[in-house]
């Protein structure tokens, strides 16, 4: 990922995670003045990405949504470009029971009343695509009339795919731009353009590679790794689930995403540890030559052969989730692979903030003219 455009525009994160959507915004061009977010671990590697950059030079807020007071943020009303946020999933999702308006994890209202506070020229909010669901139709409208209220302009309300925004992964997403009407008319109301797909084996080819070559004198090792690429080539990963602090350990996912992992060689039962710790802990027995499947005998009653594989280690499921790979993620390893999860993949982020981008310049230059 690189930056496409000069860094311009304030924003303001809420519900920041790991920096999926500060990442993808920054590289559309937008400054962060702030990134607000609960989970101390999410926000120790938003500092540690963040505050030697003097890209960045911003405020990470360690608070909970519903205490944060608007005006630490130091900012007068109208003065804000963009306030962006990815509100809790689990009240529009399937996992979560969707529950919306009646589950206490619901952030929008709280979201809504500081666009009210703040008065941003730019909304973009990010959520399951659950929230598109015709069970919310009544929930979003109020939604809508509530921004319009504040004179705000709905510009798409969609649902993104991140694989169509070169993210090797399937991980639909439900999009809200709104715009101050002086610069929603200068918005291009359609989903962005769309980029090239990018495989699981294309994404993962080199850090896997020197993940093999730490064990190469196993015997196995150029077989297992041959074989997993020849699975993954051409396919997209499932959706990677952080899940929650309840579940007791990181995997990546469901019975039915660990099938679809297993068909790109990769074992689902578990996150490997990266390659230093690996080889200190001596684990690759575990963490590379897992069983994935197995292959029938090719004659009657002869014995199945062992399918094996890697598991992905948390810096390789950042890579599906679109992070570059000098971002780095806090805590130990469930907490670093639940951050990794749970984040919104950067290029579908900076998709967006580039259309936003460039409604801000074209206004600009409608004014300048």
């Amino acid at each position: 990922m690189t930056r496409t455009n000069k860094l311009k525009y304030t924003s303001v994160e809420i519900c920041a995670g790991a920096g999926g959507q500060a990442v993808g915004l920054h590289n559309a061009g937008f400054k962060h003045a702030a990134l607000v977010e609960i989970d101390k671990d999410a926000c120790q590697t938003l500092r540690d990405n963040t505050e030697e950059d003097s890209e960045w030079s911003c405020k990470v807020i360690e608070a909970d949504l519903r205490q944060f007071d608007s005006a630490d943020l130091g900012l007068k009303p109208g003065e804000l470009d963009l306030l962006a946020g990815g509100v809790p999933c689990p009240p529009f999702s399937a996992a979560g029971k969707q529950l919306g308006r009646d589950d206490e994890r619901d952030l929008f209202p709280r979201m809504l009343e500081l666009v009210d506070e703040l008065e941003p020229k730019a909304v973009m909010i990010e959520n399951v695509r659950g929230l598109l669901d015709p069970k919310f139709a009544e929930y979003r409208q109020e939604i809508i009339k509530r921004l319009e209220s504040m004179g705000y302009e709905e510009c798409y309300w969609e649902v993104l795919e991140a694989k169509r925004y070169g993210v090797p992964q399937l991980r639909p997403r439900a999009i809200l731009v709104a715009m101050k009407p002086e610069y929603a008319e200068h918005f291009q109301h359609a989903k962005p353009d769309v980029r090239d797909e990018v495989s699981v084996g294309a994404a993962l080819h080199d850090s896997m590679r020197a993940r093999y070559d730490a064990v190469a004198d196993d015997p196995r090792a150029e077989k297992v790794f041959k074989d997993w690429h020849d699975r993954a080539v051409e396919g997209v990963a499932p959706t990677v689930v952080g899940g929650s602090k309840k579940h007791g350990g990181a995997d990546l996912g469901p019975t039915r995403a660990k099938r679809a992992w297993a068909g790109l060689g990769v074992c689902g039962l578990g996150v490997a540890n990266e390659v230093d710790v690996m080889l200190k802990k001596k684990t690759w027995e575990r963490d590379l030559f897992a069983v994935v499947g197995e292959e029938p005998g090719e004659k009657p009653g002869e014995e199945p052969e062992m399918i094996l594989g890697p598991k992905l280690t948390v810096s390789q499921a950042a890579i599906i989730q679109g992070f570059p790979e000098s971002w780095k993620f806090s805590g130990l390893k469930t907490a670093a692979y639940r951050q990794v999860g749970n984040a919104f993949p950067p290029p579908v982020a900076q998709a967006v903030g580039e259309q936003i981008y460039a409604a801000f310049e074209s206004a600009a230059k409608a004014r300048r003219d």
